[in-house]
């Protein structure tokens, strides 16, 4: 991953969901997750790809299956994110697509790159904290581990200080936008976007542990 946030899109259908693409690429956001948990989300994908600048990175998330990681390829996803190493998963490094696999622990960890992971989703994240992260990175020092779940604009610098190369936000960063059509819930996105921006900036966890330590 080159990008430091990664926007995890879950929405109740595909014109909504391409709604939030819309706003978040304007906001400035270039990594961009669409959950085949949302209803639609393939079409949503396929649909954003013909419309977005090529410079955005448009994946498929919650791959399970291999016929999803078919569907996917087929949608021009330009990567696969899956919750582990899932049949689907393996049908992403088949088929030459670049896979983000879900882990939690080092020996999860090490299988994930061992199949061919471009980057591994520390998941969830929140549930140990940056301070699990850093402590993964130890022995792993050169893993590509991006923290997804439980992270938000107060605590994602702390994962990126820690190591991560970027951070997955979901609903934090989507809010409300995912399910009311309305012109606040996307102004209120894009607004959350910038935010998050702001706190993925480079040198932004260097500065709060600067910070810290000078109280």
């Amino acid at each position: 991953m080159q990008r430091r946030l990664l926007a995890i899109i879950r929405a109740d259908g595909p014109d909504r969901a391409l709604r939030c693409i819309r706003t978040l690429v304007h906001a400035g956001v270039t990594a961009l997750e669409v959950s085949l948990t949302t209803p639609g989300a393939l079409d949503a994908l396929a649909r954003a790809r013909s419309q977005c600048p090529p410079d955005v990175l448009l994946g498929a998330g919650t791959v399970l299956t291999a016929d999803q990681a078919d569907a996917a390829f087929a949608a021009g996803a330009g990567f696969v994110v899956t919750p582990g190493i899932t049949p689907g998963a393996r049908r992403a490094v088949a088929n030459g697509t670049p896979l983000l696999c879900g882990a939690l622990t080092p020996t999860e960890v090490i299988a994930a790159l061992d199949l061919g992971a471009m980057a591994v989703k520390v998941f969830p994240a929140g549930l140990h904290g940056p301070g699990y992260l850093r402590e993964l990175r130890a022995p792993l020092p050169e893993a590509p581990l991006v923290a997804v779940g439980g992270v938000d604009a107060r605590t994602a610098p702390e994962y990126l200080a820690a190591g991560a190369v970027a951070v997955g936000v979901g609903s934090p960063l989507i809010g409300a936008a995912g399910a009311t059509d309305t012109p606040r819930a996307y102004d209120d996105l894009a607004a959350r976007a910038a935010l998050f921006l702001e706190a993925v900036a480079p040198g932004q966890g260097a500065d709060r542990d600067r910070r810290q330590e000078a109280r």
